[in-house]
């Protein structure tokens, strides 16, 4: 039974979809790869999984294969936990936030992360994390016990990244529900045409040709795909209650935000999100089908 909100519909889904790029900017950036070949990690795939579990400590590679549900275990077996052994997690989390800082201020430029709209930002995005929930939100908890940085631009990068482990962590309940493994997941958001490409989740995932036919065919035999890999009915049922299903589960942020507060932070966050895909933040061959 969904409880009542005094949101508009997908408020909280709309305004996640604009602050999300945001936080993401630093994973496609030449600046965080070279922030990590200093400190002696040159693997993307390694730096990828030490920046956003570094959070939870020096944890193995059970735990990253769990709570980032869609790469592939050997994949994240052939870098953690020897990561560690190459920089500790606070050498990461710090190269992290300097990769962001020089990210960010290449993409926008000093002029409008110094501007007000930004500490507006920063101050609505941080009022609507502190009404995260950490019980079974793993990446979420472990990024809302650091400490929120002092400059505006930041301390709005350290909110974005509450904001999308919060909705995402919720994310991972609705795909368990829903019983799909994670290539499962990728298949069927690629199908959707809103996921990563096939070329990115290849480059990227950890996954071989084999085990992404194999994935279609178990989607196929419940009827989710059908002979050509496109989503049928079902599918895109499926995809769409799975959103819904997320847009519940991490509702308590925008509910606590309030509707006029989504609003003007969906506004400000939609000006700085295309910002930034204008000045290329975003690969384009990594997205769509």
């Amino acid at each position: 039974m969904t409880s009542a909100t005094s949101l508009p519909p997908r408020a909280g889904r709309h305004c996640h979809n604009v602050i999300n790029p945001f936080h993401s900017t630093h994973y496609f950036s030449p600046d965080l790869h070279d922030e990590l070949a200093k400190i002696g990690i040159g693997s993307r795939s390694a730096g990828y999984f030490a920046v956003r579990g570094a959070a939870m400590g020096a944890v193995g590679p059970g735990t990253i294969t769990a709570t980032f549900y869609n790469f592939s275990h050997s994949l994240v077996s052939r870098h953690v936990p020897a990561v560690w052994s190459v920089a500790s997690p606070e050498t990461v989390l710090a190269a992290r936030l300097r990769a962001a800082d020089t990210t960010l201020r290449r993409l926008l430029g000093d002029a409008l992360l110094e501007s007000p709209e930004m500490a507006e930002a920063a101050e609505l995005a941080l009022r609507a994390a502190e009404a995260g929930t950490r019980h079974a939100r793993p990446l979420f908890a472990s990024h809302a016990d650091l400490p929120v940085p002092d400059a505006p631009h930041l301390a709005y990068w350290h909110a974005a990244s509450l904001l999308r482990e919060h909705r995402g962590d919720g994310h991972l309940m609705a795909l368990l529900d829903a019983e799909l493994d994670g290539l499962e997941a990728l298949v069927t958001h690629n199908a959707s045409g809103r996921g990563m490409s096939h070329l990115g989740i290849m480059k990227t995932r950890g996954w071989s040709q084999e085990d992404w036919t194999e994935a279609q065919e178990r989607l196929r035999g419940r009827g989710l795909l059908d002979a050509e890999g496109e989503l049928t009915e079902a599918g895109h049922q499926l995809r769409k209650d799975l959103e819904d299903t997320t847009d519940r589960l991490d509702r308590a942020p925008y509910e606590h935000l309030g509707a006029e507060g989504v609003a003007r932070l969906t506004e400000i966050a939609g000006g700085f999100t295309t910002a930034a895909m204008e000045a290329g933040a975003f690969p384009a061959e990594m997205f769509g089908k």
